[in-house]
């Protein structure tokens, strides 16, 4: 470590109130996102394998499972949008746990 950095106590900052707020929210939105992408995911083995809904025609001769698979690499990136454009709050929320850690450390 160099001279003019100071130790860490992560268990300090694990304690602060507005850490553990953090952590929750971002824990929230996580598991939320991660549920519904595995449950529209998982939908489309389901149902082309035990329902014949996916495979109606929709437009022409091309049936609703293709339909299907587009909108999941829709959602997929849409997901992935979504989730930086908030990794960014998260990430300023972070900095003002540490500023609040820093401003608490030397007390």
């Amino acid at each position: 470590m160099a001279a003019n950095q100071k130790a860490i106590d992560y268990d300090k900052i694990a304690e602060l109130e507005s850490f553990k707020k953090l952590t929750k929210k971002k824990n929230k939105f996580l598991w939320t996102l991660t549920a519904i992408f595995l449950t529209v995911y998982m939908l489309l083995p389901i149902l082309t394998s035990y329902t014949n809904i996916l495979h109606q025609k929709a437009i022409g001769d091309v049936t609703w499972v293709w339909i299907y698979s587009a909108g999941l690499f829709i959602m997929t990136w849409s997901f992935a949008h979504f989730y930086v454009s908030r990794a960014s709050k998260f990430d300023k929320e972070a900095k003002e746990v540490i500023d609040e850690y820093d401003g608490g450390a030397s007390k």
